[in-house]
């Protein structure tokens, strides 16, 4: 469904919140059958939507969109279905004592009708998931994709429309100006994944309303070797984690810190692990291609403004192939010698560029990472146990896989979310139903108490029991 003008946004919300004023409760087999729905709309449609994201890249690896947004939204979903009964569970909490023989419960209830807007790097994962949350949370849902994926988000309205009701789960497709007048909408709740400067532009038009968000946005993820890591396992990990979607993954690895004594021997092995991934460049079917030639523009200055500065760049193009820049594919790049003042450490790369830098001690290193804005995500590369548990404390960052990179964001029972710059709220799991329920707090009161002890006329009595509670409550 396209959207061009404000009042049929409008319309679409009110309709979705009178949808839900007359069925504010759905029930778990009501739940169930919506996530249902999800699953069989992936199924039917998966290999459309891998055609239709590689149509809006230019190329996007097919294996890639089948693990990282196909086989993501069905594993997710999954694992909702599994645990929504319990998760809709009321749950009993402690009373304290000076309030007993009362009872105290926690209910979980839907909001209302929640927004999402999605980017373009994962686009069905990161519509679906958040959707799949909060409809199993019992709430309406309006999904906003991104004006970069056009033959994707066409696909995506249509085969939502094709299971759910415009009053249950609508795609509005439109362009910035639809984006910024669905962030002004008083949702009940909204959730954005993208740039950190969009972020704060969504934000603010939500603010507006009141509207509580989550902000899914990224940064740059920091990767901390150690010295007796295994460099071999290591460079093959993180050269998987950076040029999966050639790069274009809010977790991936953004830049890498590697002790000084062995610094030289990891860019060996970590080129030496991207040659081995990518033996061609050109024509080679798992890798994909860069998203626009304005992101593709950019990348290349990032290259050049820090060969310009003195850094280092080592090219992995195996085959020695000429690269169209009309299909852009860009060859990976390892940048050494790099210093603060460059461009590709002042911003998020999003693309295959990987700086390495040395550093001498450990606290020069979490020095260095605490000195910017708290990413969202960190890795760390090391068999100390001591080590590992000084970077994990003395760290802050959305999430953390150790020896290993970007897997932390696979496990459903794990929340996904960022911290200052990097975001704020989180889902995946039964965190993603709890971002998108109320968890109304109530106590039931025993209709025999002592609280009419607490009520005034006050009196010596209520003073001694007050300096009691205070002493030991």
């Amino acid at each position: 469904m396209s959207v061009h003008e404000n009042s049929d946004l409008k319309a679409l919300f009110a309709a979705q919140r009178a949808a839900f004023a007359e069925d504010s409760r759905p029930s778990l087999a009501a739940r169930r059958q919506r996530l249902d729905r999800i699953l069989a709309l992936t199924g039917r449609h998966r290999r459309r939507i891998a055609d239709a994201i590689s149509a809006d890249f230019g190329h996007r690896s097919p294996r890639e969109t089948e693990m990282a947004d196909i086989f993501a939204v069905l594993s997710g979903v999954r694992h909702s279905r599994r645990h929504l009964a319990g998760w809709m569970k009321s749950r009993r909490v402690a009373t304290p004592l000076h309030l007993l023989p009362a009872r105290s419960r926690l209910i979980r209830q839907p909001l209302g009708v929640v927004g999402v807007i999605s980017p373009w790097n994962y686009p069905f994962q990161l519509a679906m998931l958040p959707a799949a949350a909060a409809l199993a949370a019992g709430n309406r849902v309006m999904i906003k994709p991104s004006e970069l994926t056009p033959s994707f988000s066409s696909l995506l309205a249509e085969i939502v429309a094709e299971e759910f009701s415009p009053d249950e789960c609508v795609v509005v497709a439109g362009g910035v100006e639809t984006g910024e007048a669905f962030s002004r909408l008083p949702f009940d709740h909204l959730l954005f994944t993208g740039s950190t400067a969009v972020g704060r532009k969504v934000a603010l038009a939500a603010a507006d309303a009141l509207t509580p968000v989550t902000l899914e946005l990224g940064g740059k993820s920091p990767v901390i070797l150690d010295s007796g890591c295994d460099l071999t396992a290591a460079a093959r990990r993180i050269a998987f984690g950076k040029l999966l979607n050639a790069g274009q993954t809010c977790v991936a690895p953004d830049y890498v810190l590697v002790p000084a004594a062995i610094c030289e021997a990891f860019v060996d092995a970590l080129a030496g692990a991207m040659r081995g991934m990518y033996p061609r460049l050109a024509d080679n079917p798992d890798y994909s291609s860069i998203v626009s030639g304005r992101h593709y523009q950019r990348l290349e200055r990032l290259i050049a403004d820090a060969e310009a500065k003195g850094a280092r760049v080592l090219t992995s193009n195996p085959a020695g192939e000429t690269l169209d820049p009309l299909r852009r594919k860009l060859a990976p790049a390892i940048l050494t010698g790099v210093t603060e003042d460059m461009a590709v450490m002042q911003e998020e790369i999003f693309g295959p560029i990987l700086p390495v830098l040395s550093y001498d001690g450990l606290e020069q290193a979490l020095a260095f990472v605490n000195a910017r804005p708290r990413p969202l995500a960190l890795y760390w590369f090391g068999d100390d146990g001591e080590r590992r548990d000084r970077v994990l404390a003395g760290t802050w960052s959305g999430g953390v896989t150790v020896n290993d990179v970007i897997w932390h964001v696979c496990q459903d029972n794990l929340p996904f979310g960022g911290v200052g710059a990097s975001g704020m709220g989180a889902y995946h799991g039964e965190h993603g139903f709890r971002t998108f329920s109320k968890e109304k707090p109530v106590l039931l009161q025993s209709r025999f108490n002592g609280l009419a002890l607490f009520r005034p006329p006050y009196g010596l009595l209520f003073d001694g029991l007050l300096a009691i509670l205070k002493r030991y409550f």
